[in-house]
């Protein structure tokens, strides 16, 4: 079996190497002998990041349509590996969780698993509390909804998918920002791709203190009611 992580990032050079080690670190329990690959798809970074992802083995694809979504389209559809697994740059995930997600997979005939934070563990300070009590919540029940499907947590960044899956909805996703996210869950219920999820972990990310979120909670917010009611693809 051929494995790929992908790992969208925008100036994120001081938590690649930690990262990229955990996708390694993971491989490595699965199968002795697991191909793998990492690709780190960068969104325009000027912190030395792209450097640093090649110089930790990585190959870096580069997206220059801004956004979330772009970057994750992007590694989604330049992986070679028959499972994709990904995960943000900044730490806050991981990817040795991701293991129980690969074998779902392969071993249940899942086409897509989404982690739940919400059924795992939220450590203090990782989720704002508007996040974690409203805003998460009230567009993942929106998105049940909208979508007929029992997925707890649509805003989680640890996934897999496999490259079949993908390749069934790859063109019908086009969603730039944070609402891929829920687009890329909402195509696959639509196209009844089998979704299994799992209790997973979210950390607080390893950025230095200061550096600013990438997430904007009100736009991002506004996004994801888009994608839910106004999508027609």
């Amino acid at each position: 079996m051929k494995l790929s992580f992908v790992i969208p990032c925008l100036n994120e050079a001081s938590t690649l190497p930690s990262v990229i080690s955990e996708a390694r670190e993971m491989a490595g329990k699965l199968y002795e002998r697991t191909e793998y690959e990492i690709i780190v798809a960068d969104n325009g970074s000027s912190d030395g990041s792209i450097e640093t992802a090649e110089g930790n083995g990585a190959r870096v694809v580069a997206v220059v349509q801004k956004g979330y979504g772009a970057a994750l389209r992007a590694g989604l559809s330049a992986a070679n590996g028959e499972v994709i697994v990904m995960a943000d740059a900044d730490g806050s995930y991981d990817f040795r969780e991701a293991d129980k997600m690969v074998k779902m997979i392969e071993e249940n005939g899942y086409g897509m698993i989404i982690g739940d934070r919400f059924g795992g563990r939220i450590e203090k300070g990782a989720m704002p509390w508007a996040h974690r009590y409203i805003g998460v919540p009230i567009l993942s029940a929106l998105g049940r909804i909208r979508y007929n499907t029992d997925v707890k947590d649509f805003h989680c960044g640890l996934r897999a998918i496999s490259k079949t899956a993908w390749s069934a909805i790859a063109k019908k996703c086009d969603a730039d920002g944070m609402e891929f996210a829920t687009e890329m869950i909402g195509k696959a219920a639509q196209n009844r791709i089998s979704i299994g999820q799992i209790p997973i972990t979210l950390r607080r990310d390893l950025r230095p203190r200061g550096q600013k979120p990438h997430l904007r909670t009100i736009p991002d917010g506004l996004r994801h009611l888009k994608e839910i009611f106004y999508d027609t693809k």
